[in-house]
């Protein structure tokens, strides 16, 4: 039955395999873990990249990788419930960056300070 498709035959979606991409990892006390990420829609999916070039524009120069093939990313993460690759992702947000607080005005600052002292009531241990 030639009209039954089998499990190797991809979808029309599919990108075909990658080859060889650049993989970010996060080194641990034995070895490195590939990094997961979310998709927009907040699924979780492993990342390569085409070449070292893209993964350094995308999450910086520090990041460190390793190279997998496509088929061998999948095995790794299929066990972690992780059935998507995402290839060369385009758009990737930023870490929050640290934000000083800004100013009270000047008529918001005695409402948002602490009480003095002698108007805190005190506490009963017995």
């Amino acid at each position: 039955m030639a009209d039954i498709l089998s499990d190797e035959d991809p979808e029309p979606s599919d990108r075909f395999p990658a080859g060889p991409l650049y993989v970010p990892v996060r080194p641990g006390p034995a070895a490195c873990a590939a990094r997961l990420f979310r998709t927009p829609l907040g699924d979780r999916t492993a990342v390569g990249f085409t070449s070292r070039r893209r993964l350094t524009a995308t999450l910086g120069p520090d990041q460190p990788w390793v190279r997998l093939a496509e088929p061998a990313l999948r095995a790794l993460t299929a066990p972690l419930g992780v059935t998507t690759v995402t290839v060369d992702p385009q758009l990737c947000a930023p870490a929050p960056a640290l934000v000083p607080a800004p100013a009270l005005a000047p008529a918001l600052a005695p409402a948002l300070l602490p009480a003095p002292a002698s108007a805190v009531p005190a506490l009963w241990i017995g």
